[in-house]
C-alpha cells in the first residue's frame, strides 16, 4: 500500500498535497507532504497556492480551516469524512449565541471572543463576526495579550484548560476566570463580576483531560529524575505538577535537549519520539491517551482516497459556505498575522 501511494502522488505531482497531524500513525505520517500541529499546517494550506488536491490527514474542523484559507479552486479532501473532535463538538453557534446574550448582559460590552483552532467552522465565524479571532497552543499567550489589549474580558472557547493554563501564566489569577457551564446557561465566578477577565467555555479535549494528577504523581515515583512535560490541553492541577508545557511543537523540541522524559500528550506522538530517540528515556505519561478520531484514517482509506482522486471520481470535499468562511477568515487572518 505505501509503494502505491507513493506511486500515486508521483504521478499527480504537485497537483496533491497531503498534510497530516502529529496524531497521526506512522504509516499516515511517511505519506505526508507535510506534519504538524494546528498551526504549522494552517500555515501550510494557506501559503500553498499550487495544489489543486489538498488531502487532509487529521479531523474534520482541521481540514475546513484549510478550505477556508486555500483558494476557490483547491479542493480539500479526508479519507474518512467520520473523524472529528468531540471537543469541537462541545460548542456550535446556537449555543455561542446563547453565551453571548448571557455574558453581554452580566459583564456588557467588554468581551471579545477568541476561538481555539480546533473549533467548529461555525466558531471560527462567530468570533471573526464578534472583532476576535483564532489561536493555537502554539501562539496562545501572544493571541491571549492580543485580546486583553483589545477588550477587558475574553470569552475563550472550547478548551478551558488552554485558556486556564495560558492565561495564569500570563499572571490573570483563577479568582479573575469564570466559567461558562454551556449545557444550563450558568456562568459560574466569585466574587465582583468587574474583577473578571477571563470567561471559559467548559469544554475540553478528553484525550488531554483523562491525563490526571495521579499519572504525575506515578511518573515522579518511578523516575525521579525525568522531566514531565505536557501539552497545555491537560488540567490546570497536572499542568502545574508538571515541570514544562506546551504545544505538540514544544513537546517535541523539548525532548531534544536532556535524555529523560514523561511526556503527556496524545499517545502516536509519544511513541514516534520514542522511536525517533532510540538513546533516551522517553515514557508516556497515560498509555490510554488515544484519540479514536485520529485513527480513522489509515492507510488503506488514504490509497482508496488517493486512487479515487487519481481517476478524477472524486468524493465530495470537505466545503465551508462562503458566509461562514469569510467570517472565519477573519479571525483566521488576526491569528496568523500575530
Amino acid at each position: 500500500m505505501n509503494d502505491k501511494i507513493k506511486a500515486i502522488k508521483d504521478r499527480l505531482g504537485d497537483r496533491l498535497l497531503i498534510l497530516a497531524h502529529h496524531y497521526q500513525s506512522d504509516e499516515i505520517v511517511a505519506a505526508a507532504d507535510a506534519v504538524g500541529d494546528s498551526l504549522k499546517l494552517a500555515q501550510i494550506a494557506a501559503a500553498n497556492k499550487t495544489a489543486e488536491l489538498i488531502v487532509f490527514c487529521g479531523v474534520h474542523f482541521m481540514a475546513e480551516t484549510a478550505d477556508i484559507l486555500t483558494e476557490d479552486n483547491q479542493l480539500v479532501f479526508m479519507p474518512d469524512r467520520r473523524a472529528g473532535c468531540p471537543m469541537a463538538d462541545m460548542a456550535d453557534m446556537s449555543s455561542a449565541k446563547a453565551a453571548w446574550a448571557k455574558l453581554t448582559e452580566i459583564f456588557g460590552d467588554s468581551i471579545v471572543p477568541i476561538t481555539y483552532i480546533n473549533s467548529k467552522a461555525e466558531i471560527k465565524a462567530f468570533c471573526g463576526a464578534h472583532g476576535g479571532t483564532t489561536v493555537t497552543s502554539g501562539n496562545a499567550p501572544s493571541v491571549i495579550k492580543w485580546g486583553l489589549e483589545k477588550a477587558k474580558r475574553i470569552l475563550f472557547l472550547p478548551d478551558q484548560n488552554l485558556g486556564r493554563n495560558t492565561a495564569y501564566d500570563l499572571g490573570i489569577g483563577l479568582e479573575q476566570m469564570a466559567v461558562y457551564h454551556r449545557e444550563t446557561g450558568e456562568v459560574e465566578f466569585e466574587g465582583n463580576p468587574e474583577n473578571i477577565r477571563m470567561i471559559l467555555w467548559d469544554g475540553y479535549c478528553p484525550i488531554h483531560h483523562r491525563i490526571s494528577l495521579d499519572h504525575v504523581k506515578a511518573a515522579r515515583a518511578n523516575n525521579p529524575d525525568a522531566k514531565i512535560i505536557v501539552h497545555p490541553e491537560c488540567t490546570f492541577e497536572v499542568a502545574e505538577a508538571a515541570d514544562g508545557k506546551g504545544s505538540t511543537e514544544y513537546l517535541i523540541k523539548a525532548t531534544a535537549n536532556g535524555s529523560d522524559f514523561v511526556v503527556g500528550t496524545e499517545q502516536h506522538l509519544v511513541n514516534r519520539l520514542i522511536n525517533a530517540n532510540p538513546d533516551k528515556n522517553i515514557a508516556m505519561l497515560d498509555n490510554k491517551a488515544v484519540c479514536e478520531d485520529m485513527g480513522l484514517t489509515n492507510d488503506e482509506s488514504l490509497l482508496a482516497l488517493l486512487e479515487a482522486l487519481e481517476r478524477g471520481d472524486y468524493p465530495e470535499p470537505i466545503k465551508v459556505d462562503k458566509e461562514t468562511a469569510a467570517d472565519a477568515l477573519k479571525a483566521l487572518n488576526i491569528m496568523l498575522s500575530l
